[in-house]
């Protein structure tokens, strides 16, 4: 279904930025993943076989953008779609949010993707998706996760914005809001008893009674960039109805 079809994806090594790579891989794509771990992105460029270019990239740098930019340039020339997808969480009460912490967030989840596509938009093909990754966050008011929501947000504004602007290019912008997933973030935000408690509520209080896998987050990406073409500007959310019923 994907053979010969060439995709970026940022934040690629693991979660669902990874579940995508692997189901393009396996459908015959070219995938180049990004990440800043050397060790994941090792195991994910492995995992995911010849098809796979993984190339050590920081969201977080213009510089590394714009490097990340000249890789493609010279692997692909050209691009079928790109998932704007690294991003980082952070949990903290609002009276206790740090500059440090809501700096991290507004440039990781943020800076990072809108700079991401301004220097990749160039290689897009006619007809090609850009897919960026914004949260349930953004519409829900979650305690714990001001910054982040904020973060959040101004991705979902700015995939209006592009979407409009990339219009001339015949590049199509939209969004998948994942829901509470059990892709392994927690685990690397705070303890693993933490994570396993914060994770059985958030089951709870989901309509389905369970927490999304990143296949299922991975699915709607695909969709978003490849078949759903008569629509841009749009956010899927993938959350079990959580911020719908």
């Amino acid at each position: 279904m994907y053979m010969d079809k060439k995709v970026v994806i940022t934040g690629g090594s693991t979660g669902f930025g990874f579940a995508a790579a692997r189901l393009l891989a396996d459908g015959g794509a070219r995938v180049l993943i990004t990440g800043r771990d050397e060790k994941a992105l090792d195991a994910a460029r492995e995992r995911l076989g010849v098809n796979a270019i993984a190339v050590r990239s920081d969201a977080a740098s213009l510089s590394d953008i714009n490097a990340l930019a000249d890789t493609v340039k010279a692997e692909f020339g050209t691009v079928d779609a790109l998932f704007a997808n690294a991003g980082v969480n952070g949990f903290a009460p609002f009276e206790a949010t740090s500059e440090d912490l809501f700096d991290q967030l507004l440039t990781i989840n943020a800076k990072g993707p809108y700079f991401t596509v301004q220097k990749l938009a160039p290689l897009m093909a006619e007809g090609g998706g850009v897919v960026l990754t914004t949260s349930v966050a953004n519409v829900l008011g979650l305690p714990m996760l001001s910054a982040y929501a904020a973060s959040k947000a101004a991705v979902r504004s700015m995939t209006r914005s592009l979407a409009r602007e990339l219009l001339p290019r015949k590049v199509r912008v939209n969004a998948v809001s994942p829901g509470p997933i059990d892709s392994g973030i927690l685990e690397k935000s705070m303890p693993a008893e933490a994570a396993e408690q914060t994770k059985a509520q958030m089951a709870a209080d989901n309509p389905m009674l369970r927490l999304g896998t990143p296949v299922e987050v991975a699915r709607a990406m695909l969709f978003l960039a490849f078949e759903a073409t008569y629509t841009t500007g749009a956010e899927l959310a993938v959350d079990g109805g959580g911020s719908q019923l």
